[in-house]
């Protein structure tokens, strides 16, 4: 049977570049770097004080002050994404065709900060001094409510929590609610607010962050440079728009690409580190291709994971170097998370607005702070300098903690 197409139409953007679709784009085309010395608490007993914090968001810009104060920063930069996307996309609101609109948003973390303000609080003045709402707006399926009641899409929603791949494969359940005729319109995507002493304190106690960097935060993320010493952690949201395609000719919508394919696989080997034979990330590339109805000769960019840690880069070569052959020394590759850190949940949807704005722009990211080979790291990773290419089809990765792989193709539209 054949498949209904998907079509992006539209996003919305909360990053360490700035809030908006634009500040992101712009901060991405030119190579900046959005990681800053922490200001959100006193990082000086750490080894690693540095992260991605999104700056001047302002979440009553984009709901009630009261909804605000009671949901977590990852619910209130979820739903900004959302919002944005929506309005990016032309479409009225709430959604005019309530049953036939879905939401499959996801985060890794959430709002596990409530939590832990939850337990101080208890232990501090008891529990009848926790707010009502404490465990509802924790859990990670607050940003999915709070889209589906603002927008009223009342179809099919999740939410997913698959660690580093959770962005990239809500995108993919949203193409898949829709190509199962469930949905006409999804909102999907990923979000994560959470820079504070757990998550900072638990990433160093793996001795997963860079040490060295305190004093040059905008030097820290170097994937698939020789000095790679680990992940920035990140925050931020992404929201895309997707529409079947004749959902969305019939109102005449501005189309960024079509979402071709998907899939996800799982290493089934360890916790925390990658399986060096990257036999799950093969997996989901060729999977992900087949499912697009695309072979590797079609590929022209790949938006890659490129953590910037010392395993993951080198297995993520060795990957594409598995399913490409010698075409992989012929496709750009580059990664954004040089610029803007590792956002966990909401990397993958970050990533995946990155890949259609490259194809609508002709325009490949950089990947930054690329100064020194490594021999091992041999392909085209666009070191420093964006690059004109045009771009007909981009494939994205993501490979999660407890080996959890999300990937997505696009393509560029044509009726």
């Amino acid at each position: 049977m054949e498949k209904r197409r998907v079509v992006i139409t539209g996003m919305g953007v909360v990053s360490v570049l700035g809030t908006g679709l634009p500040a992101f784009w712009d901060g991405l085309v030119n190579g900046r770097s959005g990681i800053r010395r922490i200001t959100q608490f006193d990082a000086s007993a750490f080894p690693c004080q540095i992260a991605g914090e999104v700056p001047d968001f302002v979440p009553e810009n984009f709901m009630d002050r009261k909804e605000a104060r009671r949901v977590p920063r990852s619910a209130q930069m979820g739903f900004a994404a959302a919002k944005m996307a929506v309005e990016d996309s032309g479409l009225p609101t709430p959604l005019p065709e309530p049953e036939r609109s879905g939401v499959a948003f996801g985060t890794a973390i959430g709002g596990m900060d409530r939590f832990d303000d939850g337990v101080r609080t208890i232990r501090a003045q008891g529990y009848d001094r926790l707010n009502p709402f404490t465990v509802p707006t924790s859990l990670p399926n607050t940003s999915a409510y709070l889209i589906s009641q603002a927008f009223q899409c009342l179809g099919p929603t999740t939410t997913i929590g698959t660690a580093c791949a959770t962005g990239t494969q809500t995108v993919g359940e949203g193409l898949e609610m829709i190509r199962r005729g469930a949905a006409d319109v999804v909102i999907a995507g990923g979000t994560e607010g959470i820079i504070q002493d757990f998550a900072i304190g638990g990433f160093c106690a793996m001795r997963a962050l860079p040490v060295n960097y305190n004093d040059a935060p905008e030097k820290a993320s170097r994937p698939f440079d020789k000095n790679r010493e680990g992940f920035i952690y990140s925050e931020g949201a992404a929201a895309l728009v997707l529409e079947s395609l004749e959902h969305a000719l019939a109102r005449g919508a501005r189309i960024y690409a079509e979402l071709a394919g998907q899939a996800s696989s799982s290493d089934g080997f360890h916790m925390a580190a990658p399986d060096p034979e990257a036999a799950g990330p093969i997996r989901a590339m060729k999977w992900a291709l087949a499912d697009a109805g695309l072979t590797p000769e079609d590929v022209d960019y790949i938006n890659a994971h490129g953590t910037s840690t010392p395993l993951n880069d080198l297995t993520e070569t060795r990957a594409i170097k598995a399913v490409f052959g010698e075409r992989a020394y012929k496709i750009a590759i580059s990664s954004i998370k040089s610029m803007i850190g590792h956002a966990m949940g909401a990397s993958g949807s970050l990533e995946t607005i990155a890949c259609a704005k490259i194809i609508s722009e002709g325009i490949i990211t950089p990947t930054i702070n690329y100064e020194t080979p490594d021999p091992e790291l041999d392909l085209d990773y666009v070191p420093n300098v964006a690059r004109k290419q045009q771009v007909n089809v981009a494939l994205s990765n993501s490979f999660g903690l407890g080996g959890q792989n999300a990937c997505v193709v696009l393509k560029r539209f044509e009726k």
